[in-house]
């Protein structure tokens, strides 16, 4: 069982605590993590009443699920080496009524996790706004642990990133600028590690099908999603033979980048086959 507290805020200082950096620089063999998505406690019956914003006033099913999800984690042997909660991880949005107890609810099914199976969080939208604030960020990052940052296991890079300041920063601009300077500080450290495997963690995805697609509800705006891309091909994340071209065209992209993002639209937790490496 997970320790109360201190299971929830391990991201801290831009980096995950359990485990130590100078220990997972270097490649040791397969491994794999568990990525759970959307426990979003409240959402199921708001989404069967047509009452997105006022219906989630119970949350007993989705309790249910990831009581059965914590259970199958616990028996797996061996044990992932981390498990990853993608937002949302509750659906009252900041300010409203039921926020509180559903996220008290879910870190009362979550505190029963195998102590030794790391808890990764990843925010969404519900978790602190479509538009943030300072005040929301800093009340996720008081329940949750940091909005975003950076770890190694294993060889591999991995980077948490808050994509609501991608969507609309209008409230905080301060606040992304610093993950910007932040984020090209990570890429620097993957490239100088020449790493080999960077997988990437966002709620809102960069594009669903092609990297080229017309901006919607679902991902990041052409101009936002075309620079991020350009920082991770400055990086090195993936070798083209001969020259590499000014341009990141589409199908370059798509093939030869190295990551993975998490994108997240089932209503309940969900715990999919693991990645292996």
């Amino acid at each position: 069982m997970a320790a109360e507290g201190a299971a929830f805020l391990r991201a801290r200082g831009r980096t995950l605590t359990a485990f130590r950096q100078d220990d997972e620089y270097q490649w040791k063999g397969p491994f794999y993590f568990i990525q759970g998505a959307d426990p979003q406690f409240g959402l199921m019956k708001a989404w069967a009443i047509g009452d997105i914003n006022n219906g989630d006033d119970e949350w007993g099913e989705e309790i249910k699920l990831a009581e059965q999800a914590v259970q199958a984690i616990n028996k797996l042997n061996p044990k992932p080496k981390f498990f990853v909660l993608c937002g949302d991880l509750i659906h009252g949005m900041p300010g409203t009524q039921r926020r509180k107890d559903q996220e008290q609810d879910l870190k009362n099914v979550l505190k029963n996790t195998d102590q030794d199976i790391p808890l990764v969080f990843v925010s969404g939208n519900h978790d602190i706004g479509n538009t943030p604030t300072r005040e929301t960020i800093d009340n996720y990052c008081k329940n949750w642990g940091d909005d975003y940052f950076s770890f190694w296991v294993g060889g591999v890079f991995f980077l948490v990133l808050n994509s609501q300041l991608y969507f609309d920063s209008s409230k905080c601009p301060d606040l992304k600028q610093a993950q910007d300077v932040w984020l090209n500080e990570q890429l620097a450290v993957a490239e100088k590690h020449k790493c080999k495997h960077i997988i990437v963690f966002q709620h809102i995805p960069l594009f669903l099908r092609k990297p080229d697609e017309d901006h919607n509800y679902f991902n990041l705006e052409k101009s936002v999603r075309r620079e991020i891309m350009e920082k991770f091909h400055k990086a090195g994340f993936f070798d083209v033979p001969g020259s590499i071209p000014s341009v990141i065209t589409p199908d370059v992209f798509e093939k030869r980048l190295q990551i993975t993002f998490s994108c997240m639209f089932s209503i309940c937790l969900s715990c999919p086959p693991p990645f292996f490496f």
